[in-house]
């Protein structure tokens, strides 16, 4: 079958298998008492996976032990991180032969599917958010998403982020199918507590529109108690503001898959995936 299937873990995490490649994003599975949701995937028991992508420093997505105990079970699974965080991944316990530094728009080939890294608008603490972090590194960005290509179809996880000037412009470029934006919003009471925030559910309805994706689909806005976001909210501006922005909710563990439009008329396609 072509297309790709998605598996959502909760927060920003994603399984995602297509091409006869198996890739986690932000794989979010450490068992920590803050969790609203408890880890639905031993990661010990993921002995498949080619690639590992974790987007930025944070511990919601770039969990070590998580990663660590990924790249034991997978033993030719390779570890994609912004350039600057490489050593993070490192002491984490992710063998260094195995750890791929992502630097921005350098696509990366001679893995499992060839990835785009691209900047996102985030920040280490309020203190230094919103921007690509660079000042913090050296000139390089700090944020990532990446735009993922299985063959037919290119999936993009946007990582933490705001909308940055020419965002849109650049995920049409990429040509971008399905786009995986977080909802969850920032506000002073958060800032307030230290929380860096992302997109809202407009702006990743306006976001998406505006990059002519054919499916969004909402991430990070249910784990944490003092940083949830709405999808309810998502569903009802798209359908306000008159958005042609195919939307899909997703549940934990309940994958579905993707097809994209030429193979299938008018639009692409979601279906439940065949669990069998």
């Amino acid at each position: 079958m072509t297309g790709v299937t998605l598996t959502w873990l909760g927060q920003a995490g994603f399984l995602l298998r297509g091409g006869g490649a198996t890739v986690l994003v932000d794989p979010f599975l450490s068992n920590v008492d803050e969790r609203r949701i408890p880890p639905p995937l031993d990661p010990t028991t993921l002995s498949d996976v080619d690639l590992v992508l974790c987007t930025h420093e944070h511990w919601d997505h770039l969990d070590g032990p998580t990663v660590a105990a990924v790249t034991m079970a997978s033993p030719d699974a390779r570890v994609v991180v912004p350039a600057p965080v490489a050593d993070q991944a490192v002491a984490a316990g992710v063998p260094a032969q195995r750890v791929v530094g992502a630097v921005a728009y350098e696509p990366l080939t001679g893995l499992a599917i060839s990835v785009t890294p691209v900047p996102a608008c985030h920040g280490v603490d309020v203190a230094d958010a919103y921007n690509f972090g660079q000042d913090l590194s050296g000139g390089l960005v700090r944020y990532l998403g990446y735009v993922l290509e299985f063959a037919d179809v290119r999936v993009y996880h946007a990582g933490d982020t705001t909308w940055w000037p020419g965002q849109e412009r650049v995920l049409r470029d990429l040509g971008v199918h399905v786009a995986l934006l977080p909802i969850n919003g920032r506000d002073a009471v958060r800032e307030a507590a230290n929380i860096v925030g992302n997109l809202d559910h407009r702006e990743a309805a306006l976001l998406a529109a505006a990059a002519g994706v054919e499916l969004l689909v909402p991430m990070h806005w249910d784990m944490f108690e003092a940083n949830r976001g709405f999808p309810d909210q998502l569903v009802a501006v798209i359908e306000r503001l008159g958005l042609d922005v195919p939307t899909l909710v997703p549940r934990i563990m309940r994958p579905f898959h993707f097809m994209p439009a030429g193979q299938v008329t008018p639009a692409g396609q979601v279906t439940p995936a065949d669990t069998g």
